[in-house]
This record gives structure tokens, C-alpha cells and sequence, in this order.
């Protein structure tokens, strides 16, 4: 599965949207994925699993580039 994190770099910040960061991971859960993250000390807003035509639709996208656990 293919899960996009919405994370900000700095954990100590207050989130701004305009920081937002985004990256893609294929692991086989949610639990996974922040296991996987611990280490970078993200402060992760959002963990979404993507499927079908919105899976589609990221894959279009240039800055599309899945990594894998």
C-alpha cells in the first residue's frame, strides 16, 4: 500500500501550512510508516492512504516518488 505523509520538518515549530511537506512511502500500514519515521523527528500532520483514481491521480504528478520500507 501507498501511503502520502503531510509532515512539517522542525517537530519544536508551530505547524504553518505553507511549510507543509509531503512524501510518499509503500508500507504495509499506517503504524509502519511512523515507525519508519521516528528516526527523522518530523512533526506528521497527516498519514494517507491512497488508493484507486486518487492513487491515479498522485502518480501523474512529477514530484511523485514512492520509498520503500
Amino acid at each position: 500500500m501507498i501511503y502520502k505523509v503531510y509532515y512539517q520538518e522542525n517537530a519544536l515549530e508551530v505547524p504553518v501550512r505553507e511549510n507543509t511537506k509531503s512524501l510518499y512511502l509503500e508500507a504495509e500500514s499506517e503504524r509502519e510508516v511512523r515507525s519508519h519515521l521516528k528516526d527523522r523527528k518530523y512533526n506528521i500532520e497527516l498519514i494517507q492512504l491512497l488508493e484507486g483514481s486518487h492513487l491515479e491521480y498522485e502518480q501523474a504528478s512529477a514530484n511523485f516518488n514512492v520509498e520503500k520500507l
